[in-house]
């Protein structure tokens, strides 16, 4: 479901037709509390006050916070792109031409989190297992675990995808194309079987953006988040395998 999203090239005035130093300076956390340029204090200025000297974004800041959004997983899109867009032209390396080596390595670190922040926060699947690694320490890759429901299925999968190779290396036609069947109606059974868990990780989206809506959590609603937390990351992991075994079915039926 992920998509690649280029570093849009944004012309000097283009959008709003405004400098980027125009647009509002207190938006983002920084990496620093003072200029590294005057040591100036600033507080979260995307520009030094005083020297006027561009500033990191902090390497601790979280992608939902990136763009002033709550860390919920029902996001408003069009909001996240405007948002996008606005802060691209602010810290684009366009406009650090003729800048200082210093500006124009900050601003190509603020352009690449903001572009991968984007990336992240656009595509459900990736947004959710972002925001399990936020609140759950989950590894980057979620290893793949082969659905309970459909573990006869799988083994009889994998036996006709290695009778369909086999045939074909033999140049059994007829068998290659019973086996190829089988192999089709499989595609069917994982394809839904994909849905099924795309459907409920949806359901705990809202789930979890009600919790995420309180302030403070009894222990009854603590559990329930932890819960959240695991059935997420169990359904993305059952995911990640029917995933895999959609691509190896694409590959052998080419």
């Amino acid at each position: 479901m992920a998509s690649v999203v280029a570093m849009p090239v944004v012309s000097r005035g283009a959008g709003t037709g405004r400098a980027p130093m125009e647009i509002s300076r207190r938006e983002l956390p920084l990496a620093r509390s003072m200029c590294w340029h005057c040591q100036s204090d600033i507080g979260g200025e995307y520009f030094c006050n005083q020297c006027v000297k561009v500033q990191p974004l902090s390497k601790d800041l979280d992608y939902f916070s990136c763009f002033g959004l709550p860390r919920k997983l029902t996001i408003d899109t069009a909001r996240l792109e405007t948002k996008f867009y606005e802060l691209s032209r602010v810290f684009h390396p366009d406009f650090f031409e003729g800048k200082s080596e210093m500006e124009r390595a900050v601003s190509l670190a603020n352009s690449a989190t903001l572009n991968q922040a984007y990336r992240t926060l656009k595509d459900p699947i990736l947004r959710v297992e972002y925001l399990l690694r936020l609140e759950a320490g989950a590894a980057k890759d979620i290893p793949g675990k082969a659905p309970a429901d459909l573990f006869e299925a799988i083994l009889e999968m994998q036996e006709h995808l290695e009778e369909f190779q086999a045939a074909k290396s033999q140049g059994d036609a007829s068998s290659a194309a019973r086996a190829g069947d089988l192999l089709r109606k499989a595609r069917k059974t994982l394809e839904a079987k994909r849905a099924a868990l795309e459907n409920r990780l949806a359901e705990l989206f809202q789930i979890w953006d009600k919790l995420a809506e309180k302030h403070a959590l009894d222990e009854t609603q603590t559990a329930a988040k932890e819960g959240t937390l695991k059935e997420m990351r169990d359904l993305l992991s059952e995911r990640t395998y029917v995933m895999n075994m959609l691509q190896n079915l694409k590959e052998a039926l080419v």
